[in-house]
């Protein structure tokens, strides 16, 4: 089967890779970095492609810019899988992105919307936040490192590469149980764990920072719901892995 990799580059689309790789599927990269634009479209072809996997993302907290990012990207996307006549679009969303509506979750939601309304057959897992959502997101805070106060249910980005990797050889399902992590536990406790596995030593808080979002992260919004689909490995086990 020949997959397609939006955001191929990226924390989850790295394994993704990996994953349809190593199940002997032929994959066909997508991002900058193989000269793909998929906010512009240029280098966007999609000939001879089985299955198109979007696991795209910009870099950005920002409501409007992830807003503009996946408004083109997804746009940009559906129009060259139906030129291109793909059967099948696998689609990765966030737990809560459409309950809370903010920041990079406001152009999650707009992807969710897009993507559901097009033109190719479509299959969408919502997954809670990564493991290595801590060590992208904490800042330094003079002699402490920070990280919002969230409730979350964290899975490590290889598991949920590996159901998309699966979903993708399966026929459109529309949306499919959510996936998360076995453990409720805080980003916080999530880097002390990494940081013990590596012997690191530094202080980490949590913030209670203002606004919308951040009450959406600590009232639950964001945690799945109870027929989730639950997967490995604890925390302890993917802190101790390498990196």
């Amino acid at each position: 089967m020949r997959i397609a990799v939006a955001g191929a580059t990226g924390i989850v689309g790295t394994w993704i890779v990996r994953e349809a790789q190593a199940a002997g599927h032929d994959v066909v990269p997508m991002s900058r970095a193989q000269g793909v634009d998929l906010v512009t479209g240029v280098g966007l072809h999609l000939d001879g492609v089985d299955v198109l996997i979007d696991a795209s993302g910009p870099r950005t907290g920002s409501a409007a810019q992830a807003r503009a990012f996946f408004a083109a990207s997804t746009a940009n996307l559906l129009r060259a899988g139906a030129a291109s006549g793909v059967p099948h679009l696998v689609s990765l969303g966030i737990v809560g992105a459409a309950k809370a509506p903010y920041g990079y979750y406001a152009g999650k939601a707009l992807q969710e919307k897009l993507t559901t309304a097009g033109t190719i057959p479509w299959t969408l897992l919502r997954s809670t936040q990564f493991f290595e959502f801590a060590q992208k997101h904490v800042q330094r805070i003079g002699p402490w490192w920070g990280l919002p106060v969230m409730r979350s249910q964290p899975v490590a980005a290889a598991s949920v590469a590996r159901r998309l990797v699966e979903l993708a050889a399966e026929a459109p399902q529309g949306r499919v149980l959510e996936i998360a992590g076995p453990e409720r536990m805080s980003p916080a406790d999530v880097l002390r764990a990494r940081d013990r596995a590596l012997g690191v030593r530094r202080r980490v808080i949590e913030l209670r920072l203002p606004g919308g979002f951040a009450r959406a992260l600590r009232d639950g919004t964001i945690l799945p719901g109870a027929d989730a689909e639950i997967v490995g490995p604890r925390c302890a086990e993917w802190a101790s892995a390498p990196a």
